[in-house]
């Protein structure tokens, strides 16, 4: 009778146990490339650091016109040159209009072309990097023979020199600031696709040698499946992290264009165009350059450390448990 007890203990608790320990490893969450991503992400810092800036300047830029009701055009020539006060944090111009309230108004277009220019570049950059990858042999050869000839031009001068020679035609046919906006975001983005078409061209050679790839071939996968539903979500990496730092560097591009006075109208207050503006001002009234300058650098910085950080994270010998 005893031992019958005592067998009838020891399985309750060996029941308890193995209760305990299914419940454990029920309520752990299943590890997945993107969830040690984002944990290795978090262990960095100054990416964490950067990613709540970046969202502070774009609720900043989206949001604060609409709070922030000053316009833009509202000229105050009995207060203009007025240094930074609780009516206008950010001081006023020579023509009395509220710094504040072009900087923030300004950081719009100045993120909306890193953006949309980095869309233009990564979409073609990827496309022309997985054709040429997984296709290889004389389409490799002539795709990448054309990425050194784009690589081998001036950039610089070449967007100089497109603006001067197409900025009058797209501001007839579709408007100033429109025609403007297509016209630098679609030149940033038109020259800036070759790194990332061969960053997207390694990965597709070395995966497409991978077992899985082969496996899926076997079982009657087509190419187009291969590519998209294989290759392509393996090689994003690298791409994703191209993507973040592209925004800065458009942004740089575009605030160097307006700084050179062919970059968007006086009219229209971006980042890069509110220094050129008051670059002859600044021995008198300091905070007319510091702010839109101080904007551009908070912006690609805080964008550089989440390219960084995501670079890390994405980066399969680096990830960590």
């Amino acid at each position: 009778m005893a031992e019958a007890t005592d067998a009838r203990a020891d399985a309750q608790q060996t029941a308890a146990v193995r209760d305990l320990a299914l419940g454990q490893l029920g309520s752990k969450k299943p590890r997945t490339l993107w969830r040690d991503a984002l944990r290795q992400f978090r262990r960095h810092r100054l990416a964490v650091a950067g990613s709540f800036i970046l969202l502070f300047l774009i609720l900043a830029v989206v949001f604060g016109p609409m709070v922030w009701t000053k316009g833009t055009g509202n000229i105050d020539f009995a207060n203009g040159l007025r240094a930074p006060s609780a009516t206008h944090p950010f001081g006023t111009d020579d023509l009395g209009r509220d710094l504040f309230a072009r900087v923030l108004t300004g950081g719009r277009i100045s993120i909306a072309v890193g953006i949309v220019a980095v869309i233009i570049s990564m979409t073609l950059g990827t496309t022309i990097g997985a054709i040429s990858g997984f296709f290889g042999g004389f389409v490799d050869s002539a795709l990448m023979r054309f990425v050194d000839m784009m690589l081998s031009l001036p950039t610089l001068p070449l967007l100089l020199l497109v603006i001067y020679l197409f900025r009058d035609s797209m501001r007839d046919r579709f408007g100033l600031e429109v025609g403007m906006f297509i016209l630098i975001v679609g030149i940033i983005g038109l020259l800036s696709w070759m790194p990332v078409a061969r960053l997207v061209r390694a990965s597709f050679l070395s995966i497409k040698e991978k077992e899985f790839i082969e496996a899926a071939y076997c079982i009657g996968a087509t190419r187009s499946s291969i590519i998209f539903k294989h290759i392509l979500p393996n090689a994003l990496g690298p791409v994703i992290v191209a993507a973040t730092l592209g925004v800065g560097t458009a942004i740089i591009t575009e605030s160097s264009l307006s700084f050179l006075g062919l970059g968007f109208p006086p009219d229209v207050p971006t980042w890069g165009r509110l220094l050129f503006d008051n670059k002859d001002w600044m021995e008198l009234a300091w905070w007319m350059v510091v702010f839109p300058g101080m904007a551009i650098f908070l912006a690609v910085l805080s964008i550089n450390y989440v390219g960084d950080g995501l670079r890390d994270a994405l980066d399969p010998h680096r990830t960590t448990s």
